[in-house]
């Protein structure tokens, strides 16, 4: 309205006199709570400590075994810092500021939580503070272990855990074992730890620690190392309920320093015109002007510049604020990161320690020193492989594509290129008689006929001796009648052929099949003693023999060795070569004939290789004596006393068998010595050696190299090989020949430039070498230069003389990498010493704004504590300061395999709008579960199961989450949480017609038939299961049109009776109160058109906590089953970044899984639907064999054509006669949708669209309209969905359901749209809204204070 001069000029003079007031502050915070209690900070340090080892671990429980006593209530910072200071004995400087940073993290907090689960399945005996469990017998007291321990043997044995503490004693596998379940730190843990310490060291048992905490304090404990962004929403079509809620502002609260409602009493006649000034007022409230797009083109530059001009130390917090807080400004987990920091330390302390500093550093750690340790690879182009096919050359790969480029191209994880080249190549050596060769030539038939990209040879390894022929031999009879085929036809022919008479009768081979097959077969010739079939055969067994792999059957790809379960496509991965030498120590009984062949080798080697060191250490089988160690007393004074030639010429001599009879037969040593040699120095050293240097070298071969006595071993800068063959020269030169190309002869180079004598520079290199090669397999290091650096690098120095990390950051300061990475960096600087260059990477001609959220990134570099000297439950997402006009939506963004929900908070945190909040907008999301992921393959087929399902539960409660598998990588995800688990195939036709066979990544032995996962860190854990089918069962599918019997994923509610067939299954998503609020109302529409239970399915991600609060009293007044599902968008798949589009793509992408399969049909409706007609109706249409029904968008409404946009471009081309289908509406006949994979394919092709950000723009609608010709949709009657937009009012009598869709011609608020369209619709919401304001005062009156938790004020 227009104010008239008078009025502004009252109003002006009015607000001149009127009461100023002080503004509060605004914002909104965040936190992520873990669902189990804070765990103590003690034994947090103990697995920490744990991680370097056993022995440390055990040495820091002594230290601390009755720390407790000190504490002054659980979370005191003296006592924190008394635990620090325990610690602080067994870590280094650097170690303890990551310990520090650890407790921050809460990193170990799972480790001990899994524990407390472990503990609960015994289960603990009532009112024990600690307790033993002897072979499943449990006691509280330390005087019934000897009772308990003697029957123990007659009990079986419990199952240990790769990460269980076993106490370092005498450990016998025919031990009892006794598990002590404590606190470690209490008295009560120490009394049990002192009996079980002394029976352990005298060999009566095998001691096991487990974390267990009798009472654990409830306390609310905060994780960090997540993001959360307020995302600015479109306003384009409003859609914020205007239900009330508490803490929202209304005329009371002020403005700029007015507060409106006094205004309004004292100047009635101004009310109008008040609230206009209210309006303007507030949306001037630090606003957010859209810019021009000549302002925006150089934004990154500008921000980079920004960050560049402030002085160094406040650069990164420059960098932080720009990028977090851009819109206003105009503007790998953290547990991965913890050990990336860790693993460094040990090889950074290391070179410090060699005092390798400074520059030298980076050089050394850039080495590539990747080694693992038993991968080699054979050369695979030898004469003697027998080659199936050709990629590159056959005719059948014709139409694959050639160029290298396709390897760039986008496709799923673990899917092998189609590509014309021999990339990858896969050699089988096969004996014909062993029964397993059968199996692995149907593996290459497999792969040979699925046309998998991969080029197969065989090696035949058959008897290679002359005077047998294929009759007395049946391989020799299989070898000949495969060249046969070979030349009359080609080798698949030849194999295929073969894979049926791998029999050891050469007559059942030539068989009437046989002749019927290849008539001009002569069944004589061929195997006889005349073939001319024979030729190669030797060639087969002699590269075998010479390649000293292992026993039969093998394979290699691309020339390196596999294991026999590894030979699945998903499983080839890649392998690195092998270690490098330069400095060999040589271990072993020299008084045994292999222990001196092995030296006699490697002295011949080195004496042929300049520049090899060689060192000898002795492994006695016996205990060594004067006179069973004359030999290498002999060897040792020689390598003492001589120079190099003269002490290895000597040294050989001796090893040669001749001496040693001389030696035997009472030869002094004296008289073997030779010319050349210093006789003198060699005598006085011999006579004086003791046998006891022997004996601290045997105790060394067996503490320190793990080497049973008189064993093998060759060590090669550090590494050792145990050995089991013998080692031939050559074998050495080999060794060193793969050390030229590796790492050592780098090493050297760096060490000759830092100028040092020969033999510190020898014992350097060995050291470095050895230190490098130690640590974990990593990405190849890379020196990162910059040319110009002055005015986009920003560079921050380390402290001098102390151990740093070198850092390089290359990013752009307006990405969502830079406002994670700016807070990382900060902390990182924090927590350690770090040399720091941040290059600024910008973008230039920005054309739209770069950042459209504002994030923090959580994340502290220490345990913090309050103002009473008491931790601080831990860090807080805090947004202050923000623009008040802009729609803001909160999402988290978590690590992949966390799965978070929204626990409490009374806004809409879909819709915050601070303009319209007072105060602080507060949310309380708590970690409901740790995903476990994996995937599954048939092992026959290679294929995986579709539609198999897995349980995971714990033995008490062995059913406590399921799900299916996909057909996309076999991909399949459980909910779970720390604590060790079962997983097993689901009861019912999964496990009738399945059964496990191997499985990694687990926790259990990979052929036990329990499958056990510990989760037991934060990190994502990812498994490989493999299934078979049972020998009776192979004709039969797991996807039938029967139905299956119910599971757990069945109703809260259900009282457990087989599922009723008429059963409505309804399944719904919404997002935000008004939303909800629609959500509500098209349920109780639904209820009141239809006779049959309903059941509802929501996807639970994105519920607000107040409808997961009241949903259950809807339920039981309006008499309806219901269902939260969740699924977390697997990790694989195209990522969407927008929570509209998230949500879309949860409506179409897991129809699949999201369901039991006992749910047969289920029928999508929009929340913002009015239901006119029974629901059954629909459900029992028939699809007439699609997958799914879905409506097409009308036609009648003549007003709206320019914006029917399927009617041109590529929608009318791609459609042709079809029509373009609305998404709000449709029914899912799932037991033909899993059949026909309706899910896979949809995945694969939203994987192959949603790479480019053009495509897809309405993505749950897009996608099965662009998949209209693979998965066919079936056009439901008009009458299903009306919408006002696109079809006429005519229409509207009959119409079954009502849709809001958004009018892009008025963009008219939904509310508005609703209350005018549906009459019926406001009398289903002030139903609903009587309902809630009822629970809302029996929650009040129940907790005597009004709850912050209820649903709203429901008073418009």
């Amino acid at each position: 309205s227009t104010m008239t001069l008078k009025s502004v000029i009252t109003l002006t003079l009015l607000l001149l006199n009127a009461h100023q007031a002080k503004s509060t502050s605004k914002g909104v915070t965040a936190s992520l709570k873990a669902k189990w209690s804070m765990t103590p900070f003690l034994l947090e340090t103990s697995e920490f400590i744990g991680e370097d080892g056993n022995e440390k671990f055990w040495q820091f429980v002594d230290t601390v075994k009755e720390l407790t006593v000190y504490k002054q209530g659980e979370s005191v910072r003296s006592y924190y810092n008394l635990i620090i200071k325990k610690a602080g004995q067994f870590l280094t400087d650097l170690q303890a500021h990551l310990l520090r940073f650890a407790l921050a993290l809460r990193s170990y907090s799972p480790a001990i939580h899994s524990s407390q689960q472990i503990a609960s399945d015994e289960p603990p005996p009532e009112g024990c503070s600690a307790f033993v469990s002897i072979h499943g017998q449990q006691s509280c007291s330390t005087k019934d272990i000897k009772k308990l321990l003697k029957a123990a043997a007659g009990r079986s044995k419990p199952y240990l855990y790769k990460n269980d503490h076993t106490y370092p004693g005498v450990n016998k596998s025919d031990l009892p074992v006794v598990i002590l379940y404590a606190e470690i730190g209490t008295k009560k843990f120490s009394s049990f730890h002192k009996v079980l310490t002394e029976k352990a060291e005298e060999g009566k048992l095998v001691y096991v620690l487990r974390h267990f905490l009798a009472d654990p304090k409830p306390a609310k404990m905060l994780l960090s190392g997540y993001g959360v962004e307020l995302a600015v929403k479109s306003t384009e079509y409003k859609a914020v309920d205007d239900t009330k809620v508490k803490g929202q502002l209304d005329d009371n609260d002020e403005v700029q320093g007015f507060i409106f409602r006094t205004l309004k009493k004292s100047h009635p006649e101004l009310q109008e015109q008040l609230t206009e000034l209210r309006k303007h007022l507030l949306e001037s409230t630090n606003d957010m002007a859209p810019l021009k797009v000549w302002e925006m083109q150089d934004l990154s530059f500008q921000a980079a510049a920004r960050i560049m001009s402030v002085p160094k130390f406040d650069s990164l917090k420059v960098m932080k604020d720009l990028s977090q807080n851009f819109p206003s400004r105009t503007p790998h987990s953290v547990c991965s990161i913890l050990e990336i920091l860790r693993g460094e330390a040990k090889i950074l302390e290391g070179l410090h320690n060699l005092e390798i500093k400074g520059e030298h550093q980076g050089k050394f750690l850039s080495l590539p020193v990747n080694t693992v340790d038993d991968s080699y690879a054979l050369d695979i182009r030898h004469p003697a492989i027998m080659w199936m096919n050709d990629i590159e050359n056959d005719h059948i790969y014709q139409n694959w594509p050639s160029g290298l480029q396709e390897l760039l191209r986008a496709t799923f994880p673990g899917v092998i290129r189609q590509i014309r080249r021999n990339f990858f190549n896969l050699v089988l050596f096969l004996d014909p008689l062993q029964e397993e060769s059968v199996e692995l030539l149907k593996l290459a038939e497999l792969f040979y006929k699925h046309k998998i990209p991969l080029r197969i040879g065989f090696v035949f390894v058959v008897n290679p001796r002359d005077d047998i022929d294929g009759f007395s031999d049946a391989g020799v009879g299989f070898y000949r009648l495969l060249n046969y085929i070979a030349d009359e036809y080609d080798v698949p022919q030849a194999v295929m052929s073969m894979i049926s008479v791998c029999t050891p009768h050469i007559n059942h081979i030539l068989d009437k099949r046989f002749l019927r097959k290849y008539p001009k077969a002569n069944p004589e010739n061929i195997p006889g003693a005349e073939s001319e079939y024979d030729y190669k055969r030797k060639d087969g067994a002699l590269f075998y023999k010479k390649s000293g792999l292992d026993a039969l059957p093998l394979a290699l790809f691309n020339g390196i060795p596999l294991n026999p379960d590894e030979m699945d496509p998903e499983e080839l991965e890649t392998i690195i070569l092998q270690p490098e030498l330069h400095n060999i120590w040589i271990v072993g009984d020299f008084e045994k004939v292999p222990g001196r062949k092995l030296l006699l080798n490697a002295l011949k080697h080195v004496r042929a290789s300049p520049g090899m060191r060689l060192g000898v250490i002795d492994n006695p089988s016996g205990k060594p004596s004067e006179d069973n160690t004359v030999l290498y007393r002999a060897v040792w004074a020689s390598l003492l006393t001589q120079k190099n030639k003269a002490a290895a010429e000597f040294v050989q001599k001796l090893l040669k068998e001749e001496s040693i009879q001389l030696l035997q037969q009472k030869t002094k040593i004296k008289d073997l010595l030779m010319q050349g040699m210093d006789v003198d120095a060699f005598e006085k050293k011999f006579n004086t050696l003791e046998v006891d240097f022997i004996r601290s070298q045997q105790l060394f071969c067996q503490d320190v190299l793990k080497l049973l006595p008189g064993q093998r071993a060759v060590i090669s800068n550090g590494r050792v090989s145990p050995l089991k063959h013998h080692l031939k020269r050559k074998d050495f030169h080999l060794l060193q020949k793969i050390t030229l190309r590796g790492s050592a002869e780098k090493v050297k180079a760096q060490v000759k430039q830092m100028g040092m004598k020969a033999k510190h520079a020898s014992d350097l290199l060995m050291k470095v070498d050895a230190l490098l090669a130690a640590a974990p397999k990593r990405e190849v290091r890379r020196d990162v230069h910059f040319i110009k650096d002055t005015h986009s690098v920003l560079h921050l120095s380390q402290r001098e003389n102390e151990v740093f990390y070198d850092v390089v950051v290359i990013v752009d300061p307006l990405t969502r990498e830079a406002q994670k990475i700016s807070q990382l960096l900060i902390v990182l600087s924090q927590v350690a010493n770090v040399k720091l260059q941040v290059f600024m990477n910008c973008k230039a001609k920005l054309s739209e704004l770069p950042l459209k959220s504002f994030y923090r990134y959580v994340l502290d570099p220490d345990v913090t504590f309050l103002a009473n000297e008491t931790v601080s439950p831990g860090p807080v997402a805090r947004f202050m300061d923000l623009p008040e006009s802009p729609l803001l939506t909160l999402n988290m963004i978590t690590p992949e395999s966390w799965m978070v929900q929204a626990v409490s908070s009374p806004y809409d945190l879909d819709n915050i709008h601070l303009q319209e909040v007072n105060g602080v907008v507060t949310a309380e999301f708590e970690l409901e579960h740790l995903l476990l992921e994996g995937h599954c393959f048939d092992l026959s087929t290679g294929q995986p199961p579709r539609g198999l399902q897995f349980t995971l539960g714990m033995s008490r409660d062995p059913l406590m989450y399921d799900t299916i598998v996909m057909a996309n990588l076999g991909y399949f995800q459980l909910k779970a949480n720390p604590g060790a688990w079962i997983l097993r195939l689901r009861k019912g036709r999964s496990e009738e017609i399945y059964q496990i066979l191997t499985h990694d990544g687990t926790d259990s032995p990979a052929d036990a038939g329990d499958v056990i996962v510990v989760l037991n860190s934060f990190h994502s854990k990812i498994i490989k299961v493999r299934v078979q089918k049972k020998a009776e069962k192979i004709g039969e599918d797991l996807l039938t049109e029967t139905t299956e019997g119910k599971g757990i994923w069945d109703s809260l509610k259900d009282d457990g009776q087989k599922k009723k067939e008429d059963d409505l299954n309804i399944f719904s998503v919404a997002s935000g109160h008004l939303y909800e609020r629609f959500l509500r109302i098209m349920m109780v529409s639904v209820l009141r058109h239809t006779k049959t239970p309903v059941k509802f399915w929501f996807l639970k991600n994105y519920l607000s906590p107040s409808f997961k609060e009241t949903i259950s009293h809807m339920a039981e007044k309006y008499s309806f089953q219901y269902e939260l599902v969740q699924y977390k968008w697997p990790r694989w798949l195209h990522q969407q970044t927008e929570k509209q589009r998230i949500i879309w793509g949860y409506k179409i992408l897991f129809l699949d899984v999201l369901f039991p399969l006992a749910v047969d049909k289920i029928i999508f409706v929009d929340a913002d639907q009015i239901v006119r007609a029974d629901l059954k109706e629909l459900r029992d249409l028939d699809l007439e064999g699609a997958p799914y029904g879905y409506t097409p968008f009308c036609d009648s409404r003549r007003e709206m054509e320019g914006y029917r946009f399927w009617k041109s471009g590529y929608w009318a081309s791609h459609l042709g006669h079809r029509k373009y289908h609305i998404s709000a509406l449709y029914v899912v006949d799932l037991k033909k949708f899993r059949k026909i994979a309706a899910g896979d394919r949809l995945r694969g092709q939203y994987q192959a669209l949603s790479q480019d950000p053009n495509s897809l723009s309405n993505l749950d609608q897009d996608l099965p309209n662009n998949m209209i010709h693979q998965v066919a949709i079936k056009s439901l009657p008009q009458e299903w969905l009306w919408c006002e937009t696109w079809c006429d009012d005519s229409s509207k009598q009959t119409a079954k359901t009502i849709d809001l869709c958004n009018n892009p011609k008025t963009k008219e608020p939904k509310l508005t749209a609703a209350a005018r369209i549906v009459p019926e619709w406001v009398e289903y919401d002030s139903e609903i809204k009587g309902l809630l304001r009822k629970v809302q005062k029996q929650e009040e009156t129940a907790n005597s204070v009004p709850s912050e938790k209820s649903e709203a004020q429901y008073n418009k």
